[in-house]
């Protein structure tokens, strides 16, 4: 097996494994599953607490560029399972232990698509947290990885493991709506302005510069690290990546589900994008719009939307955050704990509650698909990619100020050449190149 210790002196591009160099193809259902944690604060936290709660799970490695952080996860581990897992700075040496099953992603989302595909390419399978990755043409990278290596690999968009959800799904799946063609989903949680800290050395123990990895090298901003990062252009997608991710998901399932209960095509992929607005109400360093609408046509009369207003602090249709569906015969409100159902004159007619802390059952997901090869609930390729890209795809419109047409089967931005620099980034810094799709 290639040591992967190697990509420090070369690139990712022009080293991809050999097929035969997968390690074991799935895990046997009578086995352990054996995890490298890979980015544990916030979030990874908490993803990697359920993975420890989950029998049959062994934890192996801690990995974070934060010395304290993975100090205290190695610690807090070890109070848990009786067994300290090993702490590491370098994901790679991970991936470099053939005792590794799977690999959990709780990175930054600039450090979502190497690692991933590194994983693939090693033989092991993937829990990523949202969104898929940093940018459009990376997600197609990571998905092109699973397809290759046949892995199994989950997104985090834990919704779709949440019982009501799943329950308003089915409502929608009965054809209660009538004819349906448009949805929405939104945020309207405020938000805090995020001030203008100056620039200033990175604490004691934490490997900058491996934080930084694809990203451009820039001073160190307590700003442009832990939990805030996700509003800076190098790497994360702003609210529509962060929470806008989840929103898109949900409306996006239920409208594919309402189009299923009338015997209708599928929704297929996007067409055509618009995005308005702006940073225009926070005053701070953040780089992502807080104001902003998006609009994707996936022809044939068929619309979603997605607002995102951060800084209000008034809920719509009752829901700070959520996915509506709308149809001829009825309408249903999808939030994080409930769903209602309303038919003509606005009369409630269901209703259902649940919690949106469903991490525990989309980690028992995946673990259960890592034994038995099945596309786990949020899978990649089919649903958290598709689900993810348009958040890509409202950056990308965003940015190039005009709406875009995209084509799917080629991953261009149709008759607009000029707007496919939002599809990457301009530059990723040696030696984390990202692999075109025949060096995978």
């Amino acid at each position: 097996m290639l040591n992967r210790r190697k990509f420090v002196a070369g690139s990712l591009a022009g080293m991809a494994l050999a097929p035969q160099s997968i390690a074991r193809a799935s895990v046997s259902p009578n086995d352990r599953v054996s995890i490298a944690a890979i980015g544990l604060r916030g979030r990874g936290n908490s993803v990697l607490r359920a993975f420890a709660a989950q029998p049959g799970v062994d934890i192996r490695y801690v990995v974070d560029v934060d010395e304290s952080v993975r100090e205290n996860r190695a610690n807090e581990i070890r109070d848990l399972k009786k067994k300290r897992p090993a702490p590491l700075t370098d994901f790679r040496k991970a991936l470099d232990d053939p005792a590794v099953d799977a690999i959990l992603l709780g990175t930054p989302t600039h450090w979502h698509a190497h690692p991933t595909i590194m994983a693939c390419q090693a033989g092991k399978d993937v829990y990523c947290e949202k969104p898929d990755a940093h940018n459009i043409l990376e997600g197609r990278a990571m998905v092109a990885a699973g397809q290759k290596y046949q892995r199994v690999i989950q997104l985090g968009t834990q919704s779709r493991s949440g019982q009501h959800f799943q329950d308003a799904i089915k409502y929608i799946a009965e054809g209660n709506l009538g004819k349906v063609l448009f949805a929405k989903a939104w945020e309207s949680t405020r938000q805090r302005s995020l001030g203008k800290p100056a620039d200033r050395t990175p604490p004691p123990g934490v490997d900058y510069d491996l934080w930084l990895g694809p990203a451009p090298k820039r001073p160190f901003n307590p700003l442009r690290f832990h939990g805030n990062w996700r509003w800076f252009f190098d790497y994360g997608a702003g609210d529509l990546g962060n929470d806008g991710v989840h929103r898109l998901d949900v409306a996006r399932w239920a409208l594919e589900t309402a189009l299923r209960a009338q015997g209708k095509t599928p929704l297929g992929p996007v067409q055509s994008v618009s995005a308005h607005g702006g940073k225009a109400y926070f005053d701070d360093l953040q780089q992502w719009p807080d104001n902003l609408m998006c609009t994707y046509d996936f022809g044939r009369g068929r619309i979603l939307t997605y607002e995102m207003r951060i800084w209000s602090p008034y809920a719509m249709l009752e829901e700070s955050e959520g996915a509506a569906v709308f149809g001829d015969q009825g309408y249903i409100v999808i939030g994080n704990s409930r769903w209602r159902a309303f038919g003509p004159k606005n009369r409630l007619l269901k209703e259902g509650k649940g919690s949106y802390d469903n991490t525990g059952s989309h980690v028992a997901n995946f673990l259960h698909c890592m034994k038995t090869r099945e596309k786990p609930r949020a899978d990649l390729e089919t649903i958290g990619h598709p689900s993810s890209l348009l958040c890509h795809l409202g950056n990308a419109a965003w940015r190039a100020g005009r709406s875009l047409r995209f084509d799917s089967s080629s991953y261009r931005f149709q008759g607009d050449p000029e707007a496919e620099k939002w599809m990457t980034r301009e530059e990723y810094r040696k030696p984390w190149a990202l692999p075109a799709l025949n060096q995978i």
